[in-house]
C-alpha cells in the first residue's frame, strides 16, 4: 500500500493538534484538544507534562481513527513544538519529577543574573549559543528543577533522569522510552548547545550544573526518531521529522534560502530571517539559531530571530481577564469600527519585554486613557500593539543583517485578522504574503517527515507545490505613520526599568 499523507503533530503552548497534510500539502483535516495552563506564583507558567501527552495522543489517535487510518497510510510523521519549555523525567519509572517549566516563566531570572554578573560566562554563553542569557531559555529551567525538587540532583547525578524539550518527551513516550533524542534547532535554544560546532557544550553544562547524561541525543532535523510503539496511538508509523516550532514555520513557509523571513502571530510572536550558513551574530538584541535544513544541506543552516512573549496571548487577556471581547474573531470587527485609538497604547510587558529590548523586568501598561476611551479603542491598541513590536524587531533585523525586508511572510492564528495584517503591513511599510493554508508550522514538521521518509523528492518540489496566498500592500501616509511610531516609541520608554 502507498502512504498517502504525512502527520505532523503541532504542540503549542495552549493547545495540541495533530494535522492530516497530503501529497500537494493540503492541512487535509486537523485535530485540536486545549490543555490547561498553571501559574503557581506571578511570572511563574508550568505545564503538566500529562495533559501535554494527554491532547497530544489524543488528537493523534482520533485523526486516525476519523480516517480509518493504519501505518500503512501514513509514510511519517512530523513533530513540532513549543521550544525552551522543559521536562525532566525519571527514566526509569517515565514519570515527570515535577510540572513543566514553560517558556514563558520568569522564576528562574535571579538565577540568570547571577550568572552573568561573571562577563567572562555571559560572553561565553553569547558566542557559543547565539542566544541572549535569559530565562526565557531551557538551561536555568533544569537548574531550577534539580536545585528546587528533592532528590532530583541526586538522581540526575546517578544517571536516573532525562531532561528534554517538548519534542523529546513526546519522541520518548511515543517511542515508548526507546528513543531519546532531539533535533538542532530545539537544541539550539536551551543555552547549552555549541551552534558552530553542532554539539552539547562542557563549559556551559558546568556553568549551569546539569549532568551530560540527563542530555537527548541530537538528531537531523529532517531524519530518524525511531517507530511509534505506544498502545495509545497508531503503531509502527516512522517519525522523521522534529524541529521548535519556529524553525518549523519557517521551513513551512518554504523560507530555504538567505534573506527569505517569515513572522508567526501565535501565543507569542516570531520573526525569523534565514542567513543561509552564515551564523550572522546580533548587535541589536536578536538571537542567532539554527534553521531546519533539508536532507543532504552541504552544512548547518542559521537564522536570526526576534521574540515577543505576548501575542495571541494578548487577545486571550483581553477575552478571559477583561471581558472586552468574547471570541479573538471580535476583534477585528471592533478595532474597524474605529477610525483610530484615541491616543491609547497597550504594552503588553506581561512577563518582561523581548526583543530587542530584553528587559526582563517590565511590565505591560495601557497609556493614554481619558474618560472617552471606548472598549473598541482599547481593543484596537491590543491589535496595533502585535504591529509595533514586529516593527521592532524588523527594525533591529534589517540592521544586523545589512539588507531590507522585501517581503514577510505570516502565519499563526492572529494572522487571519484582516486589521492586523493591513496595519502590519502599513506600519512596515512592507508587503506582506499570509498563505490561504496558515498551517505553516504544522506544514513545516509534515515537509521535514516527508523530505526524510521520500513522501517528497526535494526542496525544489515543495517549492513547486501550488499554493494561494493573500497579499497586503502598504497604504498608509507617511506623516501619520511617523507620528503612531512616535507614540508607540514612547510607550515602551515608559515600562522599561533600563
Amino acid at each position: 500500500m502507498t502512504a498517502r499523507y504525512v502527520i505532523a503533530l503541532d504542540q503549542g503552548t495552549t493547545s495540541s493538534r495533530a494535522v492530516l497534510v497530503d501529497a500537494q500539502g493540503r492541512a487535509v483535516d486537523a485535530v485540536q484538544n486545549p490543555f490547561p495552563q498553571i501559574y503557581p506564583q506571578p511570572g511563574w507558567v508550568e505545564h503538566a507534562p500529562s495533559d501535554i501527552l494527554s491532547s497530544q495522543l489524543g488528537a493523534l489517535a482520533e485523526l486516525t481513527v476519523t480516517h480509518g487510518l493504519g501505518p500503512g497510510d501514513i509514510a511519517a510523521i512530523g513533530i513540532t513544538n513549543q521550544r525552551e519549555t522543559t521536562v525532566v523525567w525519571n527514566r526509569e519509572t517515565g514519570r515527570p519529577v515535577g510540572n513543566a517549566i514553560v517558556w514563558q516563566c520568569r522564576r528562574t531570572a535571579p538565577l540568570i543574573e547571577a550568572i552573568t554578573r561573571d562577563a567572562g560566562a555571559a560572553r561565553a554563553i553569547a558566542d557559543k549559543t547565539g542566544l541572549v542569557p535569559d530565562a526565557y531559555f531551557s538551561a536555568s529551567k533544569i537548574k531550577w528543577l534539580l536545585d528546587n525538587v528533592p532528590g532530583a540532583r541526586a538522581d540526575a547525578r546517578a544517571g536516573r533522569l532525562a531532561f528534554g524539550t517538548v519534542d523529546s518527551w513526546l519522541v520518548w513516550t511515543l517511542t515508548n522510552g526507546a528513543v531519546h533524542a532531539t533535533d538542532p534547532t530545539n537544541a539550539s535554544r536551551t543555552l547549552l548547545y555549541d551552534i558552530h560546532r553542532g554539539c552539547w557544550d562542557d563549559d556551559l553544562l558546568e556553568l549551569f550544573d546539569i549532568p551530560a547524561s540527563m542530555l537527548p541525543e541530537v538528531r537531523p532535523s529532517s531524519g530518524d526518531f525511531g517507530v511509534t510503539a505506544n498502545p495509545a496511538v497508531v503503531q509502527g508509523v516512522p517519525i522523521r521529522g522534529v524541529a521548535g516550532d519556529q524553525q518549523a514555520a519557517l521551513f513551512g513557509q518554504r523560507c530555504f534560502a538567505a534573506g527569505e523571513a517569515k513572522n508567526t502571530y501565535g501565543t507569542g510572536c516570531f520573526l525569523l530571517m534565514h542567513t543561509g550558513g552564515e551564523a550572522c551574530r546580533s548587535a541589536h538584541g536578536l538571537v542567532t539559531t539554527l534553521a531546519a535544513s533539508a536532507p543532504g544541506a552541504a552544512g548547518p543552516e542559521y537564522a536570526l530571530e526576534g521574540s515577543v512573549f505576548a501575542a495571541g496571548a494578548l487577545v486571550q487577556w483581553l477575552r478571559d481577564e477583561l471581558g472586552l471581547v468574547d471570541a479573538a474573531a471580535e476583534t477585528e470587527a471592533l478595532a474597524e469600527s474605529v477610525p483610530d485609538t484615541g491616543g491609547v497604547y497597550v504594552v503588553p510587558a506581561f512577563t518582561g519585554l523581548g526583543a530587542p529590548h530584553w528587559d526582563a523586568e517590565a511590565r505591560g501598561a495601557i497609556l493614554g486613557l481619558t474618560r472617552g476611551t471606548s472598549r473598541a479603542q482599547v481593543v484596537r491598541a491590543a491589535l496595533e500593539a502585535l504591529a509595533y513590536q514586529v516593527y521592532d524587531l524588523v527594525v533591529a533585523m534589517e540592521a544586523d543583517a545589512g539588507v531590507p525586508l522585501r517581503e514577510l511572510n505570516v502565519d499563526g492564528g492572529a494572522s487571519t485578522n484582516g486589521f492586523l495584517m493591513q496595519f502590519q503591513s502599513d506600519i512596515l511599510r512592507t508587503p506582506l504574503i499570509r498563505p490561504q493554508n496558515t498551517e505553516a508550522t504544522a506544514l513545516g514538521a509534515a515537509f521535514l517527515a516527508g523530505l526524510s521518509a521520500g513522501f517528497w523528492r526535494d526542496a525544489e518540489e515543495l517549492r513547486d507545490l501550488p499554493f494561494a496566498s493573500d497579499r497586503f500592500e502598504p497604504r498608509m501616509g507617511e506623516e501619520r505613520r511617523a507620528r503612531l511610531l512616535d507614540g508607540w516609541s514612547r510607550a515602551v520608554g515608559r515600562t522599561m526599568t533600563r
